[in-house]
């Protein structure tokens, strides 16, 4: 029996990926994933077989790096950020029988954003996606606002599409109910990519107009500030 690699690619330049998921596509013969996540990493991949699919074909390429694991070939099953968060590892664990699978890990698009901003994440914080495809929007108001009650820093996923651009509004809105309107919010578009550039907010003057689904936006909580354009939130250390 061969072997199924489930790799997270971190955000999508080559020199931001572990060492590990670099080892595991070059070990693999076969590599399947989403087609735009194939061209980010298009040096690793000359000379492999490879099967992609468009955006929402998730279940058919998990299902397709199965089967061919199963054929005495390694596979690496890509996605963008770690494979864990928003990535395919739960689905294809959900899926698997007898298959030899590894979850292998990777940077995920909020650490890479706030890489990009400073240390926005350095205290208890969340991820909550604002994509609808796969959780009900009420449950996705609720998950922000009990976040936004515990103080917690929250970067935002998915945030804003042709098809629902008052999510972020209404997440934003919802924030405000308990933060101070001097809350520093980033928006980082493309983080540790090409193409990358970041805008420095409060809540009170934020524009969602310049946030679409190539970014993440990070919330800072209570005790966040910005310090010569570097947004920080303090662990707590007496300096």
């Amino acid at each position: 029996m061969g072997k199924l690699y489930v790799i997270g690619i971190g955000p999508g330049g080559l020199e931001h990926m572990t060492l590990r998921a670099k080892e595991a596509i070059e070990e693999s013969n076969i590599v399947v994933g989403y087609n735009k996540y194939i061209d980010m990493i298009k040096p690793l991949v000359e000379n492999k077989e490879l099967f992609s699919t468009g955006m929402r074909g998730e279940e058919a390429r998990g299902r397709k790096a199965l089967e061919l694991s199963k054929e005495d070939n390694t596979v690496a099953l890509i996605s963008t950020g770690d494979s864990g968060i928003y990535g395919m590892a739960g689905l294809i664990l959900q899926m698997q029988k007898d298959e030899n699978v590894e979850i292998i890990t990777g940077v995920t698009a909020s650490s890479a954003a706030g890489s990009v901003v400073g240390a926005p994440l350095m205290h208890d914080n969340c991820n909550i996606s604002l994509s609808d495809l796969m959780t009900p929007y009420e449950l996705i108001k609720k998950r922000v606002r009990n976040a936004a009650d515990a103080d917690m820093i929250i970067s935002l996923y998915n945030p804003r599409s042709k098809g629902r651009p008052h999510y972020l509004r209404e997440a934003i809105e919802i924030i405000k109910e308990y933060r101070d309107l001097n809350t520093p919010v980033a928006v980082v578009r493309h983080a540790l990519r090409d193409g990358q550039e970041y805008k420095l907010f409060n809540l009170e003057n934020f524009d969602e107009e310049v946030v679409d689904m190539f970014s993440i936006v990070i919330v800072g909580n209570s005790q966040s500030f910005v310090k010569e354009g570097k947004f920080i939130t303090p662990r707590g250390y007496d300096v």
